[in-house]
This record gives C-alpha cells, sequence and structure tokens, in this order.
C-alpha cells in the first residue's frame, strides 16, 4: 500500500516536471544508472544504510563490487576522454549494488530473509529518490508560483531581530574559510543522518529486524510534506528578495554552481547590511529559477531530527549531533537562506511531525494525541500570524517576539516531558529476603 502510493506520487511529479519540459525524479535516478550522478556521496551513503542488514563479510563485499565498478567506469571515461563534468566521478557502483541485492532478494532469499533484504534495499533507495523528489518539488515551486511573500516574513521578523542581517553579516567578514566550512556542513546534512541512522540500525543484522522507530522514517517525512507547504507559502530568502543573490557568495565559494543573476528581482541590495524598513507588505514577483523553499527551514528541521537522535548515542554522536544543529542553523541565516521566523516554523515542524511518528507507534494514546495536535496548533498559528499580522509584528516586537519563542518553546516542553514519559523505566532490583544469622 505504501509502496504503492509512493509510485504514485514519483510517476505524479515526474508528470509535472515533463509539464515544464525538464525530465522528472524517475528519470533522473535512471540516468544515474548509466551517467555521471549528481551526488555519489549520498550514493555510497544510501547503500551504506542498506548494508546494515549484511554481516560483515558481506559488507565488505559490496563496498569492495561498489569500488571496483566505479573504478572500472572512469577507466572507461578516462580511455574515452569523456569526463563527468555534470556530476561526481564515483557513485555508479553504489548504486549498482543497491540495485544488485534488489534482484538478490527475489533470487537468492526466501520468507523473512528476502523481506529483510528488501527492506535494507528499500531504505537505500528510499533516501536516493527522496533527494531526486525534493529536486522536483523544487522545480514545480519555482514555475507555479511566480510571487513570494518574503516582505512578509521580512516585517514579521522584526519581531525576532531580523537575525539573518547579523548573522550574515558575521559570515561574509569570516571570509572563505568561515564560509566554504558552514557550507561544507549544510551540504553534507543527509551523510550526518545516515551516520546517525546507522549507529541506530547497528543491531540490524543480528537481531534480523528493524526498530520501530529510526532517524529516517522522520527525515524522509520532512522531506515529504514540507515541500507541500512551500506551495501555501512560497518564499525565497532574504539574500535574493532583499539581496544580490547567490552572487554575493560567488567570490569566496569554492564549489557552488553558477546561477543566473537574481538581483533584478530583489527589493534592493539591503541584505546584509540594512534590515528592511517597517511598511505595508505586499505579494512580489520573482524569477522562475530560485526555490520557494524557505517556510519552513527544512535544514533546520533536519538538523534538529539528527539532534534529537543522536542523544542516546556515546560521545561522540552527540557532540556530532550537537555541532551539526549549530553550524546548520548559522548556515541558514548567515548565508541569507533564511529568516530567523522560517527556523522557528522548521523546529516546531518537525517536532510535530516526530510527536506523530512516535504516537502511532503507540497507538495514539491521548498524550501523544495532545502532543501532536499541540505542536500542529501552533505551527498554524505562526503561518497565520506571518502572513496576516507581519506589520502588527513589526511594530510591537517585544510583544510578538516574546509570545513567538514562547509558543515554540512550548512545543519543545512538551515534546520532552512526553517523550520523557513514554520511555521505559528501569525495572526495580528484586529485594532479598533476610537471611537468618547462623547460631
Amino acid at each position: 500500500m505504501v509502496g504503492a502510493a509512493a509510485l504514485g506520487f514519483m510517476i505524479s511529479l515526474e508528470i509535472a516536471a515533463r509539464h515544464y519540459g525538464l525530465p522528472g525524479p524517475i528519470t533522473n535516478q535512471v540516468r544515474e544508472v548509466v551517467f555521471a550522478p549528481k551526488s555519489g556521496g549520498l550514493l555510497y551513503a544510501s547503500m551504506a544504510l542498506m548494508l546494515v542488514v549484511f554481516p560483515w563479510r558481506q559488507r565488505f563485499v559490496a563496498v569492495g563490487a561498489a569500488i571496483g565498478v566505479d573504478a572500472v567506469i572512469w577507466l572507461v571515461r578516462w580511455a574515452a576522454d569523456a569526463r563527468a563534468t555534470d556530476g561526481h566521478p564515483f557513485g555508479t557502483g553504489a548504486l549498482w549494488v543497491i540495485l544488485g541485492c534488489a534482484v538478490m532478494a527475489f533470487t537468492h532469499r526466501t520468507g523473512q530473509e528476502r523481506v529483510l533484504l528488501l527492506k535494507g534495499v528499500g531504505l537505500g533507495l528510499l533516501l536516493v529518490v527522496g533527494r531526486k523528489t525534493g529536486d522536483t518539488w523544487l522545480l514545480i515551486t519555482s514555475k507555479t508560483r511566480p510571487m513570494v511573500l518574503d516582505q512578509y516574513m521580512a516585517s514579521a521578523d522584526h519581531a525576532l531581530g531580523n537575525l539573518s542581517w547579523p548573522v550574515g553579516r558575521l559570515v561574509t567578514a569570516s571570509g572563505p574559510l568561515g564560509f566554504n566550512l558552514l557550507d561544507f556542513v549544510y551540504g553534507q546534512l543527509a551523510v550526518a543522518a545516515v551516520v546517525v541512522a546507522l549507529y541506530q540500525l547497528r543491531n540490524v543484522a543480528t537481531e534480523r529486524r528493524f526498530p520501530v522507530h529510526h532517524l529516517v522514517r522522520t527525515f524522509l517525512l520532512v522531506g515529504l510534506l514540507g515541500p507541500a507547504v512551500y506551495m501555501v507559502f512560497p518564499v525565497v530568502g532574504p539574500v535574493f528578495a532583499f539581496g544580490s543573490g547567490a552572487e554575493h557568495w560567488a567570490g569566496v565559494s569554492l564549489w557552488a554552481d553558477a546561477a543566473p543573476p537574481s538581483a533584478p528581482w530583489a527589493v534592493g541590495d539591503l541584505w546584509p547590511g540594512t534590515p528592511p524598513p517597517i511598511g505595508a507588505p505586499h505579494p512580489m514577483g520573482f524569477d522562475e529559477i530560485t526555490p520557494r523553499n524557505c517556510m519552513p527551514s527544512l535544514h533546520t528541521a533536519w538538523a534538529v531530527t539528527i539532534f534529537i537522535h543522536s542523544r542516546k548515542g556515546p560521545r561522540f554522536i552527540r557532540f556530532a549531533g550537537a555541532f551539526w544543529l549549530v553550524a546548520t542553523l548559522t548556515a541558514t541565516l548567515g548565508f541569507g537562506y533564511h529568516y530567523g521566523a522560517d527556523l522557528v516554523a522548521g523546529v516546531v515542524f518537525v517536532l510535530t511531525i516526530e510527536a506523530a511518528l512516535r504516537a502511532y507507534d503507540r497507538g495514539w494514546d491521548r498524550s501523544g494525541i495532545r502532543l501532536a495536535a499541540h505542536g500542529a496548533t501552533v505551527f498554524a498559528a505562526l503561518l497565520l500570524a506571518y502572513r496576516f499580522l507581519p506589520s502588527e509584528m513589526a511594530r510591537h516586537p517585544w510583544v510578538y517576539g516574546p509570545l513567538v519563542v514562547l509558543a515554540t518553546a512550548s512545543v519543545i516542553y512538551g515534546y520532552v516531558r512526553t517523550t520523557t514519559a513514554w520511555e521505559p523505566k528501569p525495572a526495580p532490583a528484586p529485594q532479598l529476603d533476610p537471611q537468618p544469622e547462623p547460631a
């Protein structure tokens, strides 16, 4: 049932992308079976997720096969003088191994072993397909939402101190070193998620089953539901709506792709120097290229997911989860990709999804329903306030700012309190009857 729904969703996105003359997620994924993949690291991370169902010896064989295939493909391209200019020169081997394991599940496995291997293959492919689906979603937002609501967000963000502007000045002052360090963290968020997921799934090969709840479920659901909000609340971000766009970072970025100029569509060259003045916001037209992917901040949501699921790991995992959260929040604001209000909405968004997933696993008891409903209500209230009360929020920041923070804090507090109560309590040690002393 779930697989059929996912396939139907993919076909719908494929048709929508074809309508605009571009390949959809299915076409792009099939293309990477032969041609250079867009992200070789993501394909190897996806293969690593699949390999949790195998013992160590078979894992080494699979990794060796993937590297061997990539080496052969690299040699063929080198001999034919066909360089991989539109993607990474590696990663195809990992995809071949994933697909080969799918074939092996039907030809060499039966019963529960087949089911377990197919779950592993599905887990790996979901991460890859989720990336392709997200890219298509971004295309659809830019083509179907010509008007953006950045002026509303900028006005509402006065209540939170227009955080993107001061953080943007700090990142700009840090120069190439600071920018590219944050850019690396920002771009490798999925790989960090895989590291935490691998820790959570470390016992699958021995227990022959997956845990009920793990990071990948939340990660994928955030990516599936988030773009639907983009369609309702299209926002491009301060560096585009109030700045020079990607050109602002062109001089310091080591690996940024060339992007068409967006400055002609901006209100003015205000970011990160001058916060926008308080006025009457209205929808503004923008190009058909820049994604409307700000509200909510999914990078914030994913970073919070990594942080939550890393809390039960060893010290290194906990430290990495905290570092990725702080660095991601700094990057989303400092790069001018998001307003502070986007980040707040992203936190509420992901905690609501996480609460709903855990409540579903528990059978939707009263505490789970209450927690999920509270998060959904706060998220809807934030969207309504940003859309219909931005001028009031800008004129009375000392009223609306604390209200936004308190509403977000209530969701965080409710999540921590409720999920802590859900944790199994350790059984008390048995009390031994006192023995009579020897005479």
